[in-house]
């Protein structure tokens, strides 16, 4: 296993989620500022919008306007032109707790992933749906009893989702239909001593994953190999590549995820390192 050590691009935020690609820069949810934000390679910040009830997973719809997910009333929003929010669905009817990442795939549809319980104050662990959401606003239930689903990607063919099930310490596959239904499920690789949080694919067909509680991020192919760790002084919670050719992997890393804590420290941070495989896929 190869060692890689990343450099900060950004500090001074609560707690960086959902990292994503685009135009130039990347997009992140500072999910307990309540902001959207960017940040470019030279480390200028921007401010997207403001998202109440905490912002985490992004994405966009084919016309380029963007997604994002508004936790805690469990609701997924869309950023209009004049830079209102719009409600596009409520998932509080499939959502057990607060809805957290989600995937966008290349016909405007989400799948959202839940806590499935008060993992912050405490509650008894329970399954979780992952949800999705047409760009009608319609809704279904895409996949039952997933031990916290989190981090989603899907490969560039479009016809194979995996999402990182974070306190199942596996990340677990499925086929997508025409119509966006899932079927197939199976494991594409168990992680034992680590905790699948944000993912992201990469050419050769592995997957970055952000995990808390392992201080890194780890390369791992299907089947469970890993091939390198991202060694990070806090904790990592979510991944991306970008950059011109996309072999910049970004980090998002922070103390802790617990909200008063993350909001008075203020020690999340944006990393960055050069990889050799180029991402592909969503997101």
């Amino acid at each position: 296993m190869q060692s890689l050590t990343p450099r900060s691009l950004l500090s001074d935020i609560a707690f960086g989620e959902g990292p994503r690609w685009r135009d130039d820069r990347l997009y992140f949810s500072d999910m307990h500022s309540h902001l959207v934000l960017t940040v470019d390679l030279d480390g200028k910040r921007s401010e997207v919008c403001t998202v109440p009830n905490a912002p985490s997973g992004l994405g966009w719809l084919p016309d380029g306007r963007m997604l994002v997910v508004s936790m805690t009333d469990r609701k997924l929003l869309r950023l209009e032109e004049d830079g209102r929010l719009a409600e596009v669905a409520d998932l509080s009817a499939h959502a057990a707790y607060h809805c957290n990442d989600m995937v966008v795939d290349a016909r405007g549809r989400a799948y959202v992933g839940n806590f499935g319980w008060d993992l912050h104050g405490g509650g008894t662990p329970q399954a979780a749906a992952l949800v999705r959401v047409d760009p009608d606003g319609s809704l279904c239930v895409a996949a039952e009893d997933l031990k916290f689903p989190n981090g989603c990607v899907i490969t560039p063919d479009g016809q194979t989702l995996v999402v990182g099930e974070t306190m199942g310490r596996q990340l677990t596959a499925f086929d997508i239909d025409e119509d966006g239904n899932l079927s197939g499920r199976r494991i594409w690789a168990e992680t034992p001593g680590i905790l699948p949080d944000g993912i992201c694919l990469d050419a050769e067909g592995a997957i970055w994953v952000a995990s808390p509680e392992s201080h890194g991020c780890f390369r791992i192919r299907e089947g469970g190999e890993i091939t390198h760790k991202v060694e990070v002084e806090t904790e990592a919670f979510a991944c991306m590549l970008g950059g011109p050719e996309r072999k910049h992997l970004f980090l998002c890393t922070a103390g802790n995820s617990q909200p008063e804590a993350c909001a008075q420290q203020r020690d999340g941070r944006i990393e960055v390192v050069e990889v050799d495989v180029a991402g592909v896929g969503l997101p």
